[in-house]
């Protein structure tokens, strides 16, 4: 999953001399909780988070009259307050989404920008976007039931789990698998599999709890929001 396929390709810009007030505005009409910093080229140049205008921004306990205080906000730019580099977190369309979910943890921010060489911007990745990648890969909203089993982590294993579901005619829909923690002799594998006949699923999961150390067994009908299939991002 590349991080060019999921991204957001119109993100939120200013240039750098654009006032910490016109910033704040622009970010709570356009929705979004930070803005990329670029020039009249478009590279980056830097990032302004909500939190840093809200850094940035006067005590309540300040003395400055309205004026004083309208006076410093306009005279506060967006380059004097911005992340600019070599704080500054980025991808490439190139990378894996896996990659940008962990940066986006490890640094604690909501989204990185997309950059291609030179540091010309192309996109914004947010959290949205990587739950967009989390709920596509496992079908969630299709429907059917997961379940989640042991195996060992050796090889072949995991073939084995699919042959045995193909044996019982099981159309799967995701496979996920975690090594957590690093070492365990034992791997956890989840599985997603689309509506079967009720007695042949009946006797699958049977045959599954006898074949395999069974964790849990589970069905969720997610109704689809009403904009979902109309996402701008391709599978």
């Amino acid at each position: 999953m590349l991080v060019g396929n999921w991204m957001s390709t119109e993100p939120v810009t200013a240039p750098p001399d654009t006032s910490m007030m016109r910033a704040a505005k622009l970010m709570k009409d356009k929705g979004v909780r930070s803005l990329s910093i670029v020039d009249d080229a478009g590279l980056l140049l830097g990032i302004v988070t909500d939190r840093d205008i809200k850094e940035a921004s006067p005590s309540q306990a300040t003395t400055l009259d309205v004026h004083e205080l309208y006076y410093l906000l306009s005279e506060i730019r967006v380059k004097d307050i911005m992340t600019a580099r070599p704080r500054l977190v980025t991808v490439s369309p190139e990378d894996s989404v896996e990659k940008a979910a962990v940066l986006l943890q490890r640094h604690k921010i909501g989204g990185v920008p997309v950059v291609t060489g030179g540091d010309k911007l192309v996109g914004i990745l947010t959290q949205t976007d990587v739950f967009d990648v989390l709920i596509t890969i496992t079908g969630v909203l299709h429907g059917g039931f997961q379940f989640g089993i042991e195996l060992p982590d050796q090889p072949g294993t995991m073939a084995g789990l699919v042959e045995f579901l193909n044996s019982h005619h099981a159309r799967i829909m995701s496979i996920l698998t975690a090594y957590e923690p690093v070492g365990a002799p034992n791997r956890h594998v989840v599985v997603r599999v689309q509506d079967m006949d009720p007695t042949a699923q009946t006797t699958m999961l049977d045959e599954l709890a006898e074949r395999y150390a069974v964790l849990y067994i589970l069905r969720e009908d997610i109704e689809p929001a009403p904009d979902d299939g109309a996402s701008p991002h391709p599978a």
